[in-house]
């Protein structure tokens, strides 16, 4: 009994794919990417409204079109696959406020997975408010759960300590949740960050974690670094429907805030931030964890260098 039990969570626990990081170094790594795609995709998709829009195009369209350039949803979901969807949950504010991913996103999201022949579709996130509080007044609680979609919330029993091995990030509480599924898409809000200045695909994974975070942010580059070492997503769609311009992560004043219609759409999430940044009147040379995400292999900072395709 007690050998089949080391089994299965040995299964369990290597599902998604540990690793070594392309550095080099021992660190954990859970991979969900998908194989390199034709060289007529794009590799960035902007999705924006166009100059003869004369009211801007939903949430639901921008989604579609960004996911469109990159080859459609089903090149990084299969039939049967259990997808984990992985937006910003963490504060306790309403869509306007812009500290949380768009609900109408999320739902975008939800239903060009299904539609791709997702088995199972979990959203999830570690709340850094009330977890019941942030998905009821988020909107998306009842987004996904109109969908069909599961939402799990961060409880005790679901994180089990892990080793990541990283610069700052060595052994963790991990939300097993966000680890365990055959692909994971990141959906991040594009937002400025009172600490790194900015926040959207790299930061989202502290999603993951348990434990006291707070604790981080003494060295929080390094730690974004480690946490985008481990997680490696299946795809990465930025929300820039509205963005919060300051006063970052949590906001709370609706002037703050700033509709700038966007969607961002990847598999690059070093990319997707020195792209994303700019929304805010951010510089990529500001944010240190984007160069350490470079030099790790994660990405490349240097976002015109890929093929970029505006929608």
């Amino acid at each position: 009994m007690l050998a089949a039990s080391a089994v299965l969570g040995r299964a369990l626990r290597d599902r998604g794919g540990f690793g070594v990081a392309q550095s080099g170094a021992t660190r954990q790594v859970r991979d969900y990417r998908i194989a390199t795609a034709s060289q007529e995709l794009a590799e960035l998709a902007i999705a924006r409204p166009r100059p003869d829009d004369q009211e801007p195009p939903t949430p639901d369209t921008l989604v579609r079109r960004a996911v469109d350039a990159m080859g459609g949803m089903q090149r990084f979901v299969s039939r049967g696959d259990v997808v984990v969807i992985k937006p910003n949950i963490g504060w306790d504010r309403m869509p306007v406020h812009a500290a949380n991913t768009n609900p109408d996103v999320v739902a975008a999201v939800i239903k060009l997975v299904f539609d791709a022949g997702a088995k199972r579709v979990v959203v999830a996130d570690g709340s850094c408010n009330d977890p019941n509080r942030c998905f009821q007044r988020s909107g998306i609680w009842r987004a996904a759960y109109n969908l069909g979609a599961e939402v799990v919330l961060p409880q005790e029993h679901r994180f089990r300590n892990m080793r990541l091995k990283g610069d700052v990030l060595d052994e963790w509480p991990i939300f097993t949740t966000l680890v365990e599924a055959d692909k994971v898409i990141n959906v991040p809000i594009a937002k400025h960050h009172n600490l790194a200045k900015y926040t959207a695909a790299m930061k989202n994974w502290y999603g993951v974690l348990g434990g006291r975070r707070n604790r981080l942010h003494q060295n929080i580059d390094t730690s974004i670094a480690d946490l985008a070492t481990f997680m490696r997503p299946s795809l990465v769609i930025v929300d820039a429907i509205r963005v919060l311009m300051r006063n970052g992560p949590q906001g709370g004043n609706m002037d703050d805030a700033k509709d700038k219609h966007t969607i961002l759409a990847t598999v690059d999430q070093v990319a997707a931030d020195a792209y994303g940044c700019t929304l805010i009147g951010q510089h990529r040379d500001n944010l240190p964890y984007l160069k350490m995400g470079h030099e790790r292999g994660l990405g490349t900072m240097y976002w015109e260098t890929l093929r970029v395709k505006e929608v």
